[in-house]
């Protein structure tokens, strides 16, 4: 072997030394969230899970999503205390809600974290949020990657990707075919944007991130504010046979959401006012003179999560959810999601 100095694949971009640092700071974190079922993890070529006794006819349930451009808002105010780890939650948390809206409980995550130039401590950051969200959830973070892609990825950027396998009986899979005209709409507040709609905001809001709100938080924090996971309120009301259907507010809106788990041919009356809006989206309309019409089928607009149930229950899931739910319309016979 001859040569000194550098490796051609570090000159090429590639920092092999940066890739086992990058997972000897997680391996802890990883670790921290195995569960029984885990058989093998973490540094194995394929993770091993044992599915769980219990089940009389259990389906697997699975998701992939990512958290778009929210991580370019989070590269920019990295250097304050907890955004890399809240992105990291928020990967876990949507893809959790994701098949929650099945009835289906996480088993076990995988992530992938990716950039033009591996940054360990990131990395570490980033996996730890992710980690702490895992255990949040009762699920073990089997295994992931991390890819150094130069000339793929923008310097000083990543890109944040999961998927989460999770587990249901048959017998209690929500498919929402009981779901009829007159069944109420109940909804569990966002928070803010989530993980959805960052292009249309970030080309609104570039270069206001420090500025601040009415109500005194900063526009940055407003639109990192974290992805909330909706599991421990929604799982304990799943034990009757109340909730017909559900629906996770992510892209495309209410109005693109809201009825993909009910039978077609079926609409909803949504009452806008009957739930908080975040400050934030009211900027981003009047600052980007977007139109209501829009703003609706791009962001959540404070609705996090839906569920439908008959009309005389829903009383019934408010007082269970201790006030989290709040009622925000009505299924119609037809006309897709009509909101006024």
């Amino acid at each position: 072997m001859s040569g000194s100095g550098e490796s051609g694949y570090k000159r090429a971009g590639v920092d092999l030394d940066a890739a086992a640092r990058s997972l000897d700071l997680i391996t802890h974190a990883v670790e921290s969230t195995y569960t029984p079922g885990v058989i093998s993890g973490l540094g194995s070529f394929g993770g091993l899970f044992a599915v769980p006794d219990g089940y009389g006819s259990p389906v697997l349930v699975a998701s992939t999503d990512g958290v778009g451009t929210k991580v370019m808002v989070a590269s920019a105010l990295a250097d304050q205390p907890g955004v890399l780890e809240g992105i990291g939650r928020d990967l876990v948390n949507h893809c959790v809600n994701d098949i929650l809206v099945q009835g289906a409980r996480p088993l076990f995550f995988l992530d992938y974290v990716a950039s033009s130039a591996l940054d360990p401590e990131t990395v570490a950051r980033v996996v730890s949020g992710v980690a702490t969200a895992c255990r949040a959830a009762g699920a073990a973070l089997l295994g992931g990657e991390t890819a150094e892609m130069p000339g793929v990825y923008r310097q000083d950027e990543f890109d944040l990707v999961g998927t989460v396998v999770g587990i249901v009986d048959r017998a209690d899979v929500v498919d929402g075919r009981d779901v009829v005209p007159g069944d109420a709409i109940l909804a569990l507040p966002s928070g803010g944007l989530q993980t959805n709609g960052f292009s249309l905001a970030r080309s609104v809001l570039a270069g206001s991130y420090h500025e601040a709100l009415p109500s005194g938080q900063t526009v940055g924090a407003a639109l990192l504010a974290e992805h909330r996971s909706f599991l421990d309120v929604v799982w304990p009301l799943l034990a009757g046979s109340d909730v017909k259907a559900m629906a996770h507010i992510t892209g495309g809106g209410l109005p693109g959401n809201l009825l993909r788990g009910v039978p077609r041919g079926l609409g909803a009356d949504v009452r806008r006012g009957s739930w908080h809006e975040p400050e934030v989206f009211g900027l981003i309309e009047t600052r980007g003179a977007i139109t209501t019409d829009e703003m609706f089928r791009v962001f959540n607009m404070g609705v996090g999560f839906a569920l439908v149930t008959a009309h005389g229950a829903a009383e019934r899931l408010v007082e269970a959810s201790e006030g989290s739910l709040v009622r925000i319309g009505t299924i119609t016979d037809g006309g897709g999601v009509r909101i006024a």
